[in-house]
């Protein structure tokens, strides 16, 4: 699928009034959170429609929510409005975007899914862009998952593995790090017994 067909994907998934995957945010993301700093520059990668960025900015971050989908993007400009709280948002493609080095406190990626190739570029880049003492949290579907199809792509190449993460994000200290099955209920987008890799890594300080 070219870059433009998936980004018209994500458009049409975000284009009705629902919330695909709900408006609650992501349970691994709600239990490691603390280990941001408070008041974190934090920047969340394939925002979609804003839940983590906004539960993040609940907590007294200052929140970037990136995302290729401008419809997912509104939703969540909306749905900040209607918790009260204030974000930023990017819209870029992630294998486009520049990070800029050591500008945030935590960046978190919640189930986005990337080639192989770019994802290890991403994540080198991720390395260099987190602040000392910052924070790379990350929940991803693995290659399990495509018998489970409770969620997720279906493409072997997307799904990440804990071997490979901690290849990519070498340069990191590794404070949680497992693949686990647990049950995702997420909207209408993720629903049932889920094959994950879950991952909290710190640069040093």
């Amino acid at each position: 699928m070219s870059g433009d067909d998936e980004q018209r994907r994500w458009q049409a998934r975000y284009g009705g009034p629902e919330y695909f995957y709900g408006t609650e945010p992501n349970d691994f993301l709600r239990e490691h959170a603390a280990a941001i700093a408070a008041s974190g520059r934090v920047l969340s990668l394939g925002e979609g429609e804003g839940r983590n960025a906004v539960y993040l900015a609940s907590l007294g971050h200052h929140v970037t929510a990136l995302d290729q989908s401008a419809a997912g993007l509104a939703k969540a400009l909306r749905l900040a409005a209607q918790r009260e709280v204030t974000i930023d948002v990017v819209q870029a493609r992630l294998g486009d975007y520049v990070f800029a080095p050591g500008a945030w406190d935590g960046v978190v990626s919640i189930w986005c899914h990337l080639p192989a190739t770019v994802r290890a570029v991403v994540h080198r880049e991720i390395v260099a862009a987190l602040a000392p003492g910052g924070v790379f949290l990350l929940e991803s579907y693995t290659p399990a998952q495509i018998a489970h199809g409770t969620g997720g792509p279906r493409d072997p190449d997307l799904l990440a593995t804990l071997d490979a993460l901690r290849v990519e994000l070498a340069g990191l200290v590794i404070e949680h790090a497992i693949e686990r099955e647990r049950i995702v209920l997420e909207g209408n987008g993720h629903r049932g017994l889920s094959s994950v890799v879950q991952f909290v890594g710190r640069k040093s300080a």
